[in-house]
C-alpha cells in the first residue's frame, strides 16, 4: 500500500472518530441492540429502523476507543438505505478487510480498517458496531459481546 494511501486512510478513520455519522438515539427505531467489548471496555448500541427489508434510519451510540467509535459511524453511513441482504453481504467485506487484512480493489472506506488484522486485540474494537448492528437487524435481545465471536 502507498503512503498516500495509508495516508488517507488513516483520515477516514480519525475523521469518523472525531466527527461521528448517526451518533445518538433514533427516536423511530424498532429495532435495538446493544454490544460490549470486555477486553478494552467499549460500549455500542445501534438504533435501526427497517421498513420492510431496506433499513430506512440507522444510527449508534456509545464510548470506546477510536476504533470502534469510528467502525460504528462508518458501519451507519455503509449500510443506511441497503436491504438487510445487502447490509449482511458488507459486513461480511468488512470482516474479511480487517481479519486478512486483503485490501479490496476499490479504495473505499471500508478498506481504511484493513491496517487492523495487525492488530489482533482492535479487531474486536472494530467489529463490535457491526455485531450490534446484525443482532438489531435480526431482532436479537441478546447483547452482542466480542467475547462469544469468532473475531
Amino acid at each position: 500500500m502507498s503512503s498516500d494511501l495509508t495516508d488517507l486512510y488513516q483520515h477516514v478513520i480519525l475523521d469518523h472518530n472525531r466527527r461521528p455519522r448517526n451518533r445518538g438515539r433514533i427516536p423511530t427505531a424498532n429495532r435495538v441492540a446493544h454490544g460490549d467489548n470486555p477486553t478494552c471496555g467499549d460500549q455500542c448500541s445501534v438504533f435501526l429502523r427497517l421498513e420492510g427489508d431496506r433499513i430506512a434510519d440507522i444510527s449508534f451510540d456509545g464510548s470506546g476507543c477510536a476504533i470502534s467509535q469510528a467502525s460504528a459511524s462508518l458501519m451507519t453511513t455503509q449500510v443506511k438505505g441497503k436491504t438487510a441482504a445487502e447490509a449482511r453481504a458488507l459486513y461480511d467485506h468488512f470482516h474479511d478487510i480487517v481479519t486478512t487484512g486483503r485490501e479490496p480493489e476499490e479504495i473505499s472506506d471500508v478498506a481504511a480498517f484493513a491496517g487492523v488484522h495487525a492488530f489482533p486485540a482492535r479487531i474486536k474494537c472494530a467489529t463490535l458496531g457491526w455485531h450490534a448492528f446484525l443482532n438489531a437487524l435480526k431482532d436479537d435481545p441478546a447483547p452482542a459481546t466480542t467475547e462469544n465471536t469468532p473475531d
